[in-house]
């Protein structure tokens, strides 16, 4: 992984994505821009200035030079604040890194992608647009999907803020951010592979728990349900 690391080009452009203003940021939609706000702080860049319709800072990464952007357009056409950016720094698509929410994570869940589709993300839609590109990388930062009963689109669940407790949502951040700065430093493979890992005997376990499931399942009589699956 780390000669891969080695030959990828370095990160140039670290993107959050979010709307503006005090209305929506502590919502869903702006994980992604509070996760980048946290990595500026880390990486002591200089303060935000107005620049590429967002605030943008410039710091120094683990693999050299490095800017950081949180697009003040809304979301939906964020593409047009980081295409110029990118485009004056001169950063190929596979240079940018988006951090941003992601309703098809559990909350509390973070992955990293390289290239793909925008899932129905508009933020991540105006910007294949914007950059010309699916190329770029992701950080997606989990914020699961609404409950049963929510009264409301998938657009009303983001733009809400995190009704978790206070603490699950920072270590949700933090779990955010470790992923970021593991790409920046390491590269976008590396990460995953790091990442995405199961911890050590979690399969064994699951599977252990799938056979004492269907034991208990052909035990329990007819029509009726396990005493330890929930029911509806």
């Amino acid at each position: 992984m780390a000669d891969a690391a080695a030959t990828a080009p370095p990160v140039r452009l670290v993107v959050g994505l979010g709307n503006p203003g005090a209305k929506y940021a502590r919502t869903r939609h702006n994980a992604g821009q509070r996760v980048v706000e946290e990595l500026a702080v880390r990486l002591g860049a200089g303060r935000f200035a107005t620049r590429y319709s967002g605030a943008y800072a410039e710091a120094r990464g683990p693999q050299g030079p490095l800017a950081l952007l949180i697009p003040t357009t809304y979301m939906n056409d964020s593409g047009s604040s980081v295409g110029p950016a990118a485009g004056m720094l001169h950063a190929a698509p596979e240079q940018v890194l988006v951090v941003h929410d992601d309703i098809d994570l559990p909350f509390g869940e973070v992955r990293g992608k390289r290239g793909g589709g925008h899932g129905g993300h508009n933020g991540l839609r105006s910007l294949v647009a914007g950059l010309g590109s699916p190329d770029f990388l992701r950080v997606r930062v989990g914020v699961g999907r609404a409950p049963q009963g929510f009264r409301g689109n998938e657009a009303d669940w983001v733009l809400r803020a995190f009704d978790e407790p206070a603490d699950e949502v920072q270590a949700l951040l933090d779990a955010g951010l470790a992923m970021t700065e593991a790409v920046l430093a390491d590269g976008i493979d590396d990460a995953i592979a790091r990442f995405h890992a199961r911890p050590a005997g979690e399969r064994a376990r699951a599977r252990a728990e799938r056979r004492q499931s269907a034991a208990g399942d052909e035990d329990a009589p007819d029509g009726e349900s396990d005493p330890d699956e929930p029911t509806s």
